[in-house]
């Protein structure tokens, strides 16, 4: 099922939403944290003891077929366009001077948020922010495009892997009204 993290609604086929799953296989609930069962479980369980679980994936359903966008947290909301950030990420990986790269939102006046790029140079590159944006011009839509790139010797990950968007985030969106994690 693939519903719209705001509104909590079903989307149509090909739509991207987030990701709710209901199966024998589901947790019942967090351990002594209602508030987080409920979080998880928001039309709450059924006599057997199953309900519609949020994943917190984003993806969508084609011809019978789940794909996978990215995570629902990470997902930055320009105007009135919601921009997965793994998309782009996978864009600027294609680039030859890129060895690693993360998209975080961060702040913008205009339209809420806007799409910034964070990149480590591949050894004895200095890839040049306009032609990178340049580069995601032409593999990505406009809206989806960053508006700037900053450089990092390393992206902080966890153990696993996992870009810690929260730590990139955090100097863009300090001392703000609205934060986002």
């Amino acid at each position: 099922r693939i519903v719209d993290p705001e509104t909590k609604q079903d989307l149509p086929e090909s739509q991207v939403g987030e990701i709710w799953v209901k199966s024998i296989q589901n947790l019942k609930s967090y351990w002594k944290d209602p508030a987080a069962t409920q979080e998880a479980y928001p039309e709450g369980l059924d006599d057997d003891g199953r309900g519609w679980f949020r994943t917190g994936d984003a993806g969508y359903i084609s011809d019978g077929f789940l794909f996978i966008h990215d995570r629902v947290k990470d997902m930055i909301i320009s105007g009135a366009e919601n921009i997965y950030p793994a998309e782009i990420e996978n864009v600027l990986m294609g680039h030859p001077e890129i060895a690693d790269a993360a998209v975080i939102g961060v702040p913008d006046e205009k339209w809420g948020e806007t799409v910034k790029a964070i990149i480590t140079p591949a050894p004895d590159s200095d890839p040049d922010e306009a032609d990178l944006i340049a580069y995601c011009r032409e593999n990505l839509a406009h809206y989806k495009c960053p508006t700037s790139v900053d450089r990092m010797q390393m992206i902080p990950r966890n153990p696993s892997g996992k870009i810690l968007k929260t730590e990139l985030r955090k100097p863009y969106w300090e001392g703000r009204d609205r934060s986002v994690n």
